[in-house]
């Protein structure tokens, strides 16, 4: 999820020496009325939803798939970010007034920080999984155990908690002309360089990691279309999933980060090369896109992965447990598994053979 803004309160909320009166009329409107109105909807589809997904999931009978443990931990996540929102609805409903103490102010910045690390670096690890599972299934099967899911998921909380310590530490309630504000200390050059580390190493590294997983599941996919000649329904559904996880990621992510980006290069210089104003305006308009990626991960899953539909319709409605829509085993990853073991060792037993025919 969206962390929220390293800006000083001053530069949170602009003033009439940025804006004319119309523009801080849209400005009011769209921080008091449309924000509470879409973040107490996110808050209520994602809350139910995500219980939901982490219901169907963990009750399931039988085995459970590798991958359905990191997409537990992101959604519980998810549940304890959303858990904070009724807090920052009441903020921007107030024009910006925290009215909830220092320790809310705190804690609810700290577990925004703690589930952007942690949302990230699941998705990594999910998308390294899966690309595991997919293209080289035998290989990997030392590494791909229960076990070690468990371990990475632990590092991943660990990690995360580390990482959210900074804002912790800097973030508290601050009297702004007597009137209560949840904002960040003055950032220091130390501080512009550390942030600008940590969005490296934190995002833009898992990013790219996350677009080579599946852009090479995608051309494994191409060139198994082109030398075998066939169009399978599962393997064109699949594409379809890789890019619109990909989509939904990079969509909801990357315009906050990049203004985030842009917001400490321009703190580094010693005179702002971006307006404060226009940086202000990009996080307070793609945060809240950010903040909604808590609330549609439980729909992209329902709607594209048949495995996870089956588990929440079997919870949802009991009765169905033991009809036969729920005793399919087979998934899209251990479909594309099988496929691609096929095309692997065809493709192997055609090298050799020209290597042979060669000699």
């Amino acid at each position: 999820m969206a962390e929220t803004t390293t800006l000083t309160y001053p530069e949170n909320y602009a003033t009439s020496q940025d804006f004319d009166i119309e523009d801080n009329h849209l400005h009011v409107l769209y921080t008091s009325v449309f924000l509470p109105i879409f973040y107490t909807a996110v808050f209520l589809i994602g809350v139910v939803g995500n219980l939901i997904l982490i219901g169907a999931l963990h009750f399931k009978q039988g085995s459970q798939r590798l991958i359905d443990i990191f997409i537990i931990n992101l959604a519980v996540s998810d549940f304890i970010f959303l858990v904070t929102l009724p807090l920052w609805v009441d903020k921007e409903a107030s024009l910006g007034l925290w009215r909830t103490g220092s320790f809310l102010c705190k804690g609810s910045s700290y577990i925004i920080s703690v589930n952007m690390h942690s949302s990230v670096f699941l998705l990594t690890c999910m998308s390294a999984e899966r690309y595991l599972a997919i293209m080289c299934p035998s290989a990997s099967r030392k590494f791909r155990r229960r076990d070690c899911t468990y371990g990475i998921c632990v590092s991943v909380w660990f990690i995360s908690c580390l990482l959210g310590l900074p804002t912790l530490l800097s973030r508290d309630l601050t009297m702004i002309e007597d009137k209560p504000y949840c904002a960040e200390e003055p950032a220091t050059l130390y501080k512009h360089a550390w942030s600008l580390v940590s969005l490296i190493f934190t995002f833009f590294v898992p990013l790219l990691s996350i677009l080579t997983c599946y852009c090479s599941i995608a051309r494994k996919l191409c060139a198994y279309y082109q030398q075998s000649g066939k169009h399978n329904k599962k393997l064109q559904k699949s594409i379809k999933i890789v890019f619109i996880v990909v989509a939904a990621f990079v969509g909801s992510w990357l315009p906050f980060n990049i203004f985030k980006l842009l917001s400490i290069i321009s703190g580094l210089q010693e005179e702002p090369i971006f307006s404060s104003a226009i940086l202000q305006v990009g996080m307070e308009v793609s945060g809240p896109l950010a903040f909604s990626n808590s609330c549609i991960n439980p729909f992209i899953y329902y709607f594209f992965d048949s495995y996870i539909r089956r588990a929440i319709i079997c919870c949802l409605c009991p009765c169905l447990k033991n009809s036969n829509f729920g005793n399919s085993t087979e998934t899209s990853d251990s479909h594309l598994s099988k496929i691609f073991a096929n095309f692997i060792h065809g493709e192997d037993f055609s090298r050799r053979r020209r290597r042979s025919v060669s000699l």
